[in-house]
């Protein structure tokens, strides 16, 4: 950007407006000009005000239809009341004073037939809908819109309506624009976007897109305009990862290629000893892998999964390939529990094979190899034992959670990592392991059903993507039903099937989004449950709690307590004489595993749980699942949690008690999970109720991303062709010095957390 767009908005207008803009967190005029339109209002209609949301800060278009001015009834003051409407619904406008006088210029101004624009958030008096003091600007008179040339523009053509804030209405946020676009040159505002792809692309200059943006003639002008946009947010981006997929391209790594034909080693045994088939979709995504594995260039890959496709065979078939050349492979996982059931699985499929140490060098057998655990709460001589393993190789599979990123971890030779679940990892975690190879060593991370930061990662990034969509022979369906939470009838029913389940001789998951019943509420301050923080345990998806109709809302009830739970089972008679277990992430890990025994071989075939059995728990006889207060979790993690059930041949049930209301974006949600178990289709449906997230930061909620106009699944076209074009850019120029202003707009857009997860991908 130029000196003239770096200018702070104090030098640009007077402090008080200044202060203002402030609030909306513009303090350049940079910042100014990115401030979108989030819509545009016609001049000729009116705002369908039967659309409004109560809670909901919005600008409205509307006719004044009547007023009024009375004595308040209770206590001193005035009261004006006025009825607005867009030709079908109304909305009451009142307003406040201390006395008749203090209201007589709104009582001048908001007459009958009167037009003009209204902003202030919606809120409910005796079951109906007004604002409360908003501001507004009206058609045809001098106020905020002080010249003929900004009556002329709000008269005739579209209205601009910004994201605005208490004291700064929509209307002085588009007055402050019109102040800089006037004094604005085209050499003021650089463009990032170079001549020749923007001709090949037929957009216009930044300067000229901007003006067509804020000022536009016409609706069709102004969606051109943010075509422009759109495009220049996913090329900057691009070129960004097209920089870091020619960096990372340029690293060394160990080459891990198969063994020679002929040549017999670990992976081959484990093939042969597989009492199943691999499925095409784990043969195919096996070779990709393995041609990967044995490049001298490090592997970046995403292998994405429906829940139960199969992805720790292939991950573990990657990592014996590894092994049976001399390396080691890590494989974090995000809660103990997980880790301890990927350690268990791993040795059981391994078999015999699991039973030696590797070797290095000259007497290197390949016969077998070790699977080591590391855990934060192992005992001291379990934890030395399984550092001795790492360090030595004699472990050539080390699996754990956050733990295996401590100081004390050492490899004897680290190739590859597998990073599961990897969207509940931070990017220091991920670096911090890869950081223990003597060379960068290859990484794949899995994932079971894309959440929406992973989705828009996979659209942006620079990671190879494999996809699991086969689910292995012989697995039932899920069926799943929301129960309303109210209905005594349903609920009752809901303990009767938990009951019928466990006569069969299954088992039932009772999923509960807290620990303890006396825990305080802090969703209201869109904080999650307070939970030991060393493994990511019982760490709900929440989502954010200013959503209506999602968790926070004041007058939700609380969150329903595992603790509680369990003691309101065991009395209920529909499960009478049954042995009720409890789980959770506060538990020691012995408690635990004994939990985690008794449910699987069914002394205790009802477990009341938090989402600590969320990932990779795999108990095949389990097909029930009952989920308190499905409503407050996200699509992603709902399909996760069912995903345990319906593993074995029998047919699983899953049952969403909730409290939400038809019509509110909870409720679509559990709509959703009802109607379909394709993990894709959820993530993509999750990605457009929820948003991106920060696709280039921590957040995963959608309520705080860095994209401005970009939507990953609305704009994916766009985004192929920006990832083309910026591809042959820095092709031509990998340090960008010929394209300076894409390399200043790729440092300006890019902070210290943005760049942390490039270098992730």
């Amino acid at each position: 950007m130029s000196e003239r767009v770096d200018e702070r908005l104090e030098r640009a207008f007077d402090k008080r407006t200044a202060t203002a803009l402030g609030k909306l967190g513009l303090t350049t005029v940079g910042d100014l000009l990115g401030h979108y339109p989030r819509r545009y209002a016609d001049p000729g209609a009116l705002t369908d005000i039967a659309a409004l949301e109560v809670g909901e800060h919005v600008t409205i278009l509307a006719r004044v239809e009547q007023a009024t001015v009375r004595p308040m009834r209770n206590r001193n003051g005035a009261l004006m009341e006025v009825v607005v409407t867009d030709g079908t619904s109304r909305l009451s406008l009142t307003f406040f004073g201390k006395h008749r006088g203090s209201l007589y210029n709104h009582e001048k101004r908001l007459v009958p037939g009167a037009k003009g624009l209204f902003t202030g958030t919606v809120g409910l008096y005796r079951g109906t809908r007004q604002l409360t003091h908003p501001d507004f600007t009206l058609m045809g008179e001098e106020s905020d819109l002080d010249s003929d040339e900004a009556l002329l523009e709000h008269a005739t053509k579209p209205i601009p309506i910004y994201p605005a804030a208490a004291g700064i209405p929509s209307w002085k946020v588009q007055g402050a624009l019109r102040v800089v676009l006037d004094t604005l040159t085209d050499a003021d505002v650089p463009d990032p976007v170079p001549d020749e792809v923007r001709q090949r692309q037929g957009l216009p200059g930044r300067a000229a897109a901007l003006r067509s943006l804020h000022r536009p003639a016409t609706l069709e002008e102004a969606y051109q305009a943010r075509h422009r946009m759109r495009f220049e947010e996913a090329f900057v981006l691009q070129a960004a990862l097209a920089q870091r997929r020619a960096r990372t391209a340029a690293e060394d790594a160990t080459a891990r290629p198969p063994l020679p034909a002929g040549q017999r080693g670990i992976l081959a045994d484990f093939d042969a000893s597989l009492p199943f088939a691999l499925t095409d979709g784990q043969r195919q995504v096996g070779d990709e892998i393995a041609a990967e594995l044995a490049r001298p260039r490090p592997m970046h890959r995403l292998l994405q999964g429906e829940v139960g496709s199969g992805k720790t065979v292939v991950a573990l078939r990657a990592m014996l390939q590894v092994v049976d050349v001399g390396g080691q492979a890590a494989l974090l996982a995000p809660t103990e529990v997980l880790a301890a059931q990927h350690a268990r699985t791993l040795r059981a499929l391994l078999g015999p094979l699991a039973d030696g140490g590797t070797l290095f060098g000259a007497e290197r057998a390949g016969a077998s190899t070790r699977v080591a655990l590391l855990t934060g709460s192992l005992g001291a001589k379990a934890r030395k034992e399984a550092l001795l393993q790492a360090a030595s190789g004699e472990a050539g599979i080390v699996v754990g959670t956050h733990a295996l990123l401590s100081e004390q971890v050492q490899f004897a030779d680290l190739g590859l990592v597998v990073v599961d679940e990897q969207h509940r990892f931070g990017v220091e975690q991920r670096d911090a392991l890869r950081a223990k190879g003597r060379v960068s060593p290859h990484l794949l991370v899995m994932t079971a059903t894309p959440i929406p930061r992973t989705v828009a990662m996979t659209v942006f990034g620079d990671l190879e993507t494999s996809s699991l969509t086969e689910v292995p022979a012989g697995r039932a369906g899920i069926t799943t039903v929301a129960v309303p939470a109210g209905n005594v009838r349903w609920t009752d029913r809901t303990w009767a099937r938990v009951r019928e389940e466990v006569d069969a001789g299954r088992r039932a998951y009772v999923v509960c989004a807290r620990i303890h019943p006396d825990e305080e509420n802090d969703e209201k301050n869109g904080q999650k449950p307070k939970v030991p923080a060393k493994d990511f345990d019982d760490v709900p998806e929440f989502l954010d709690p200013a959503d209506p109709g999602a968790a926070g809302a004041a007058d939700r009830p609380p969150l329903r307590a595992a603790l509680e739970v369990v003691e309101e089972l065991r009395s209920r008679p529909e499960l009478a004489g049954i042995e009720i277990g409890v789980l959770h992430g506060q538990m020691p890990p012995d408690q635990k595993d004994a939990a985690m025994a008794a449910f699987a071989s069914g002394a205790a075939p009802v477990l009341v749980s938090t989402t600590v059995v969320e990932v990779g728990v795999d108990v095949p006889e389990a097909t029930a699942m009952v989920i308190f207060d499905a409503d407050r979790f996200g699509i992603s993690q709902l399909h996760q949690l069912r995903g345990r059930v319906g593993r074995g041949s029998d047919p699983g049930l899953c049952l969403l008690v909730s409290d939400a209301e038809p019509g509110t974006p909870a409720f679509a949600r559990l709509e959703a999970m009802t109607q379909t178990t394709d993990g894709f289709k959820l993530a993509n449906l999750d990605l457009e109720l929820r948003s991106e997230g920060d696709v280039l930061g921590a957040a995963q909620s959608g309520r705080a991303s860095s994209l401005r106009l970009l939507r990953v699944v609305k704009d994916a076209g766009l985004i192929e062709e920006a990832r083309t074009a910026a591809a042959d850019v820095v092709a031509a120029s990998p340090d960008l010095t010929e394209f300076p202003e894409l390399a200043r707009a790729i440092r300006a857009q890019l902070d210290e957390d943005q760049e942390e997860f490039l270098e992730r991908t």
